[in-house]
């Protein structure tokens, strides 16, 4: 009877263990009530890919609560809950409360050092790990992502990653966008931000307090206007997309086909904003994208009507029908006061000149319509006086709808890697201000480098 019992007892006791390993193995990507993460505990999404934990950055020995790949070595950090509220000690722990309050404690004290803002609870909560890399509050019965309590995705560090958004909620009020750590050893957010700026047409500004340096151009449909293409043939594995209603303005990355990519958006203390893919034959992550790339991307630098051309020296010209505002200043290689017009506009019998493969004029000066045709984009932009120029808003399938800017054109480079065509407004007088086309047809063409031109009239002109 002993052996029949211990040969029982054993297997038995051995199927046991394993479903508890299973079932404890399945559960650690989920917290709640009644579960805690403690400092030298972590969370891990079912596949694996993150891991959530406590960490010390750098030379500091500060502990904060943060996001990495679970098996790439270094750590690599992508997120940081208590940016600006860091432990002082080990003593750390991560609670989920009865009303669905994320919420990170000192154990010491007492004291909530980070907690999760939410205006409402439900009965079941939870945090889960997914395997996007968002640690979300929800209930533990509902699994639609439209009614979650909380989400990181919404509260960026430094780092981007495929399933995230960039934009704003109108409804919340929730703006979601990238800030440097203050310095390796503290990822307190630093002087550098990158925001996609609704105003005009939506668009990525990277920004030192409030001051603009540097700016990916409008969304075309297909990806920010004059931002490099990139080369990683990660890459083709995501779309791109912008969502644009009442509700929201939201960039977006999505993998396709469930494919899995291991990439990252970094923005640097330096303001330069990368993207990183890891390669497993490596093991180390490569670089396949860095803004600014040069020198033409510093924002403005040639000023108002000013384009920058990398292929010139100096690198700064005005646009056709264009000359410098200050003439000395501008031949001492400063040109922040730009260009001004050689005639002025008359509103009627005005021209349009055509450029091609240049970085669209910052779109916070401008407004749209989403409807219209590319035909119907010039007379919309002759009716209206104050319309400076026109172009595009989307590429995709021959395009359609309609951008237009008034004011000033600003922050214009040549080449851009987008062959988007873009119309000026002048003054019909100008064609006497351009070399060999006082008496031009109505439709002539010419080339400037990969700058191309085309003179387009919105009515006859009369050169008597």
């Amino acid at each position: 009877m002993d052996e029949l019992q211990k040969s029982f007892s054993l297997p038995y006791f051995l199927t046991c263990l394993l479903i508890f390993h299973i079932n404890s193995a399945a559960a650690d990507h989920i917290i709640n009530s009644s579960h805690a993460i403690r400092d030298g505990e972590t969370m891990v999404s079912s596949s694996r890919l993150f891991e959530l934990g406590f960490f010390s950055p750098g030379n500091s020995k500060n502990r904060y609560l943060g996001m990495w790949y679970k098996d790439i070595t270094p750590k690599t950090v992508i997120w940081v809950a208590n940016r600006q509220a860091p432990l002082t000690s080990k003593s750390g722990v991560l609670k989920v409360t009865n009303t669905g309050l994320l919420v990170l404690l000192n154990d010491t004290n007492g004291i909530i050092m980070w907690s999760s803002n939410m205006s409402r609870s439900v009965r079941n909560p939870v945090a889960e790990l997914l395997d996007s890399g968002n640690l979300v509050v929800k209930d533990a019965n509902d699994a639609s992502s439209e009614n979650y309590l909380w989400q990181s995705f919404d509260y960026a560090s430094d780092t981007y990653i495929p399933g995230m958004s960039m934009g704003w909620n109108f409804v919340t009020g929730i703006e979601t966008y990238m800030s440097s750590w203050k310095s390796n050893d503290d990822p307190a957010p630093g002087e550098i931000s990158l925001h996609l700026d609704p105003t005009g047409y939506p668009q990525l500004l990277m920004k030192r307090g409030n001051v603009v340096l540097c700016r990916f151009g409008p969304w075309n449909g297909l990806r920010f206007n004059g931002a490099q293409h990139i080369a990683d043939p990660a890459y083709r594995l995501t779309r791109q997309d912008l969502e644009m209603n009442k509700n929201e303005v939201k960039y977006r990355q999505d993998t396709m086909d469930g494919s899995v990519v291991v990439a990252r958006n970094t923005l640097g203390q330096n303001g330069v904003v990368r993207r990183w893919t890891w390669n497993d034959r490596t093991q180390d992550w490569e670089n396949y994208f860095s803004m600014p790339a040069d020198n033409c991307d510093s924002y403005n630098l040639c000023g108002a009507h000013g384009i920058c051309n990398l292929g010139n020296f100096p690198s700064c010209e005005c646009l056709d029908g264009f000359v410098p505002k200050d003439p000395q200043n501008w031949n001492r290689a400063n040109w922040s006061n730009g260009c001004i017009r050689k005639a002025p506009l008359n509103c009627q019998g005005d021209i349009f000149l055509k450029y091609s493969g240049i970085k669209l004029p910052d779109a916070r000066y401008s407004w749209f319509n989403q409807s219209m045709s590319p035909s119907e984009c010039e007379a919309e932009c002759l009716r209206n006086c104050s319309c400076r120029a026109y172009t595009q808003l989307d590429i995709r399938e021959g395009g359609h709808g309609c951008l237009f800017y008034n004011g000033e054109l600003i922050d214009l480079k040549n080449p851009s890697p987008d062959e988007q065509d873009i119309y000026i407004r002048m003054a019909s007088s100008t064609l006497e201000h351009l070399p060999q086309y006082t008496s031009m047809p109505v439709r002539q063409t010419f080339k400037k480098g990969r700058e191309h031109v085309d003179l387009k009239m919105s009515e006859e002109p009369d050169f008597r």
